[in-house]
């Protein structure tokens, strides 16, 4: 049987006196946390453990003796051995460090309603084996020494593998977990250090005196008000948006559809979170509030700095004097685009009736839309010089913004692609009706599917009639919908490069990525171990390693959930309804319904 014994570092040169800590897994493994130092009272002993297990909720005990020999202490070995009467346990680790030596050794001294008996039994029954020449080692109890750094593994989260994480109804927590729960939750034990004037003294890791920082207190003094200030702008915003007239159809809709009112629909949830007066409930709740915080503050240092560029040296001047002769660009090729089409594209032949048709209907709406930019000339640069403004409220309110921007400008775009896909589908769904009506067929609309039906010959000769209109006039609008939907999917690519900038600056963990790179043993996926100290005549020494979170999994653990962080349609999706001429978007959110 052997017997793990994790022993903090800071404790390897520590005073004489009793091991604090907690026993673990049906005793088979024990965690030191700190070393109380002769000289004191029993009595004051147990009443600060008492104390210290009903703050920290961990069972602590005294677990043992620690000896250190030093000059004047000769007897302090003994009596140390003798305070096991006094702490009762079903074992007494007595681990002591000769002078020179780098190991420990441990002898364990069982104990049972008799203690004196129990032990002197265990002392018989050693010189039994010492005098056997052949020694059975099998029946000694071995000891291994983990050494692990206190201060680390206090301050870091033991993650769960990823194949799932344990039950603790069904499966109960690993011994490594365990230790590592235990250590986390002993902080109220680490406040007393040497230099306290109290009965006791003790060695851990702020035994040379209590980490802080006074930065650190200031700011948890000033957020108190600062999240009541918000909680009331937060309640005034929720009255406003609550005012009747927003509820109406139209604002509703417009405000489902704009990106920046998406946005700010969003960071509104974000400020709620992280201005919630009550503490993290866990690890996982802390970390969402901080990733937040952070992305809070560099979204806003980012849109900070587009606005010194924006405004400085007459850039906004600059961008609407390049705006508006971009826009009247842009009308002039597709005017020149649709005399190609009216004429013979790529040498096809179209139906010159349809085509002419079509031509003329989308040269009007670009004549409109030529007369609407011209018309709103002289109002882009104060459009832009208040939406410049926005960037105050971070980098991601002014993509936003420009996303809806970019919306209003190829608007066009959108109605002739709109027009070109309705006419496309209505044409497809309408040969492959008349197609089932050749082959006796027809779709059954309550029970979903295709039923055997006969027709009469009236019925069959205006289906083949509409059927060949269809077929021959296919091509000419299959060719207008084809140019219209490569310039619509122009278009959703760059706002779909804006959606995900916007996402990616909302959902990236800021705050778990700086720890991950700056404190790397904050957050840990496993350990690893080392052979420290193999000494003849001493226990094995194992030191104990974080092995820290690999970057991806960090992104994938911590990565705030978006309105976006859902599973969008596959590529065989999207082709199938270019195909079928069903209208695409850059994005859906989980509450658009399908056309």
């Amino acid at each position: 049987m052997v017997l793990k014994i994790f022993f903090p570092q800071c404790c390897n040169r520590a005073d004489s006196g009793l091991l604090v800590g907690r026993w673990i897994a049906n005793n088979d493994s024990a965690v030191v946390l700190a070393v109380i130092h002769y000289p004191f009272i029993s009595g004051q002993v147990k009443q600060y453990i008492q104390k210290m297990q009903a703050q920290s909720g961990v069972e602590l005990s005294v677990l043992g003796s620690w000896s250190l020999p030093k000059e004047g202490q000769e007897g302090m070995e003994s009596f140390l051995v003798d305070l096991s009467t006094i702490f009762p346990h079903e074992r007494w680790l007595q681990i002591s460090r000769q002078v020179g030596k780098t190991g420990f050794i441990c002898n364990i001294l069982l104990r049972d309603q008799n203690g004196g008996a129990a032990q002197q039994k265990v002392m018989k029954k050693r010189d039994e084996e010492d005098e056997k020449t052949d020694g059975k080692d099998g029946e000694e109890e071995k000891v291994i020494f983990v050494h692990y750094e206190q201060r680390k593994v206090m301050l870091s989260e033991l993650h769960p593998v990823q194949n799932g994480v344990p039950d603790p109804k069904t499966d109960p927590p690993s011994e490594l977990r365990q230790m590592f729960h235990t250590v986390a939750h002993s902080q109220p034990l680490f406040f007393i250090d040497r230099y306290d004037d109290g009965p006791l003294k003790t060695t851990h890791w702020q035994s040379e005196g209590r980490e802080g920082s006074i930065i650190v207190e200031l700011l948890k003094q000033a957020s108190v008000p600062l999240c009541m200030l918000i909680t009331w702008l937060l309640s005034m915003w929720t009255w406003i948006c609550n005012i009747r007239i927003f509820s109406w159809y139209p604002l509703r809709l417009l405000g489902s559809k704009l990106s920046t009112c998406v946005q700010l629909n969003y960071r509104t949830e974000h400020m709620r979170t992280i201005s919630s007066t009550k503490p993290a409930a866990g690890h996982s709740d802390f970390m969402r509030k901080a990733n937040i915080v952070v992305s809070i503050l560099v979204d806003v240092a980012l849109g900070l700095l587009l606005i010194s560029w924006l405004y400085r040296d007459n850039h906004i001047t600059m961008l609407a004097n390049t705006l508006v002769p971009a826009a009247d660009h842009v009308a002039k090729e597709l005017d020149e685009l649709l005399q190609w089409l009216m004429g013979a594209p790529a040498g096809l032949k179209m139906n010159r009736a349809l085509d002419q048709v079509l031509g003329r209907f989308f040269l009007y709406h670009i004549h409109l839309w030529i007369s609407y930019i011209h018309l709103m000339s002289p109002f882009v640069e104060g459009i832009l010089w208040y939406g410049g403004l926005s960037a105050c409220l971070g980098l991601t309110f002014a993509l936003s913004l420009l996303s809806d921007m970019v919306a209003l400008l190829t608007l066009h775009i959108y109605c002739f692609y709109v027009y070109g896909a309705r006419l496309y589908c209505l044409k497809i769904y309408g040969l492959s009706s008349l197609w089932r009506l050749f082959r006796g067929k027809k779709w059954n609309v309550l029970r979903q599917r295709v039923d055997s039906c006969s027709y009469d010959l009236d019925q069959l000769f205006i289906g083949t009639l509409l059927f060949t209109i269809l077929l021959f006039l296919l091509p000419t609008t299959a060719l207008y919908y084809l140019v219209f939907t490569l310039l619509r999917l122009l278009v959703v690519l760059l706002q779909g490069v804006l959606h995900l900038s916007v996402d990616f600056l909302n959902s990236f963990p800021l705050f778990a990525m700086a720890l991950r790179i700056c404190r790397s043993y904050r957050l840990a996926e496993g350990v690893k171990f080392r052979v420290l100290c193999e000494e003849p005549g001493t226990a094995l020494h194992l030191m104990m390693e974080i092995n820290p979170l690999k970057c991806s999994t960090v992104v994938q653990t911590y990565r705030t959930p978006t309105y976006s962080c859902y599973p969008k349609d596959s590529w065989a999706a999207l082709v199938k309804k270019l195909f079928v001429g069903e209208l695409i978007y850059p994005w859906r959110h989980k509450t658009t319904k399908t056309d």
